[in-house]
């Protein structure tokens, strides 16, 4: 897969100056259905760290939210169970994150390590496999730089239980991760699309708002 390859007959969707394909190939057409950003407000002063794009199998994942046809976006957003239902949905999905600000890759790492360590200890499903998986993600992103641009991409197959990390910056060849542990591999996805404790509410909205809109009679 050429996640990055955007090319002038490829349509694409602007988020805050970055190009998203609409749809992205992978085992199957992605289409890109919610998108939105990472940031923080210092004195008043917002800062944006990331871009992000959700791209999904959209027929698949519609089938699995059947129970929540006809719902507004507004009910949607504040309902863990149907963010819930789209993580544990077993259908490709992938997030395509684009570095707007940059950091230092081990920041980004200790970041995800501590919010999914932190859901996984909350629900008691924290132990040596778990502990040692995380490791192997936070050591993945130690010696990266993002600066802007750079591309990660969190990959769920079908396949239950998996997620395969990508990291492609200018200058360097692509780095692969697969992280082979249900539980990790289930709160990364929660990390970005697990409803209000989720760590972009932009995404969140978008993701309501859209699938709202497709799941209407």
């Amino acid at each position: 897969m050429d996640a990055s390859a955007v090319g002038s007959e490829i349509a694409t969707v602007e988020v805050e100056g970055i190009q998203f394909p609409k749809e992205i190939t992978v085992s199957n057409s992605l289409s890109l259905l919610a998108h939105g950003v990472t940031d923080i407000e210092i004195h008043f002063l917002q800062i944006k760290f990331n871009a992000i794009g959700v791209y999904l199998d959209k027929d698949s994942i519609l089938g699995h939210l059947e129970n929540w046809k006809s719902r507004t976006a507004e009910e949607l957003v504040k309902d863990d169970g149907f963010f819930q239902g789209l993580v544990s949905a077993p259908v490709e999905k992938l997030l395509r994150i684009v570095v707007i600000k940059e950091i230092k890759g081990s920041q980004y790492g200790v970041q995800l390590e501590s919010s999914v360590r932190d859901r996984l200890v909350s629900v008691d499903k924290y132990d040596d496999e778990e502990e040692e998986a995380l490791e192997n993600v936070t050591e993945f992103f130690q010696s990266k730089y993002f600066k802007p641009n750079s591309i990660i991409t969190f990959h769920f197959p079908t396949t239950p239980g998996i997620a395969e990390i990508s990291f492609v910056t200018e200058g360097k060849s692509e780095a692969k991760l697969t992280v082979e542990n249900s539980n990790v591999a289930g709160m990364i996805q929660k990390w970005y699309l697990g409803g209000e404790s989720a760590a972009s509410p932009t995404t969140v909205r978008s993701l309501a708002d859209q699938l709202a809109a497709l799941l209407s009679p």
